[in-house]
């Protein structure tokens, strides 16, 4: 399984902008679909954002379409998940996943890898 580390996270106001990374430690990162999911407290864990392993593709649940901009860099073998226009109820722990040879769908099921997460805390 692919090592996953995610970074960035913090506390911002409302209305801010964050920028998360998730490095992958392999040099097959290319390989990978890569998702974003987030967890608040006392709630389950819910689809965010995701990628194909070419970048050609994306996906973004409706509660961040628009707001939310997910990318990666294969040289890197990092995906990025920019966030603007943060909103309290995006507080949550951001949780980066990989998907071998997926193509990127909203099911956490389908993602072997995961991060330890990163916490983004919103505040009004």
């Amino acid at each position: 399984q692919v090592q996953l580390v995610e970074s960035g996270g913090g506390l911002v106001q409302a209305g801010g902008s964050l920028r998360l990374s998730c490095a992958a430690s392999e040099r097959t990162f290319a390989s990978y679909a890569m998702g974003w999911f987030r967890q608040a407290p006392g709630k389950e864990r819910e689809f965010v954002a995701a990628i194909s392993r070419g970048g050609g593709r994306t996906d973004y649940a409706d509660s961040v379409k628009g707001r939310f901009t997910i990318s990666r860099d294969n040289a890197k073998n990092t995906v990025y998940l920019q966030m603007n226009s943060l909103k309290p109820e995006d507080t949550a722990v951001y949780y980066c996943a990989a998907d071998w040879w997926g193509v990127g769908r909203p099911i956490s099921s389908e993602y072997e890898s995961w991060g330890q997460g990163t916490q983004v805390t919103v505040s009004s």
